[in-house]
């Protein structure tokens, strides 16, 4: 069963996972996010994902903080396109004394995802202002062009930051946002041709498109 609530760490989400019984393993599909994960007494970090992601092995007990879109890598020290559709352990990238002295700290903690949030707190640096922007700007349908010029960024500039902070470019970052505005308004129930005009696509058809190239389902797979 999955859960979560919203963090305490501006724009982050607290969540937990835990084996249903239920057949079958959801896919974890691009939301323009990173995690930092809990899983069987080890820590882990999911990179920024371009297409969805099917955990593997059998079903366990996952905890994680996701973080929002471009704060990861300040966090981590790390650019988050080095991470792109990876997981990794925590001991990748930071030294093994420090990792071994965070995971007793979490296996110790009541609360896993408890521990994971309190960590990301005392870790996360000042959000940059203007790639905030840009999500909020992306994520309400704002063209790439537009919001660079608003935000006083040219192209190169602005592609530079985006491999940083987000792992992909800002068209890319575009795309995987319309795509979450779109399931969201799918599992509404709203029809599939209303859901690609609200959510930007040209149509039904191009809608079909990114969500087979991103998720390798289609839309009413994916929904049931």
């Amino acid at each position: 069963m999955y859960e979560e609530r919203p963090s305490r760490l501006a724009g982050a989400v607290v969540w937990t996972n835990t084996p249903s019984g239920a057949p079958g393993t959801l896919p974890v599909l691009p939301d323009g996010c990173m995690d930092l994960l809990w899983r069987e007494d080890r820590l882990l970090v999911a990179g920024p994902d371009t297409r969805a992601h099917v955990p593997d092995g059998p079903p366990v007990t996952w905890a994680g903080i996701r973080l929002f879109p471009g704060t990861a890598p300040a966090l981590l020290g790390v650019p988050a396109h080095e991470l792109r559709d990876r997981r990794v352990e925590l001991a990748d990238l930071w030294t093994a004394p420090e990792v071994r002295r965070l995971t007793d700290r979490v296996a110790a903690a009541p609360h896993p995802a408890v521990a994971l949030e309190e960590l990301a707190l005392e870790r996360a640096e000042p959000p940059d202002r203007a790639l905030r922007r840009l999500v909020s700007a992306l994520a309400a349908g704002r063209a790439v062009a537009e919001t660079a010029d608003e935000l006083g960024l040219g192209a190169r500039q602005l592609h530079r930051r985006s491999l940083t902070a987000f792992g992909y470019g800002p068209k890319t970052l575009a795309r995987i946002l319309r795509l979450q505005r779109a399931l969201a308004l799918a599992r509404q129930g709203v029809p599939y041709a209303d859901t690609a005009n609200r959510a930007g696509y040209a149509d039904q058809a191009h809608l079909s498109r990114d969500v087979r190239e991103f998720t390798g389902l289609t839309l009413g797979a994916l929904l049931r």
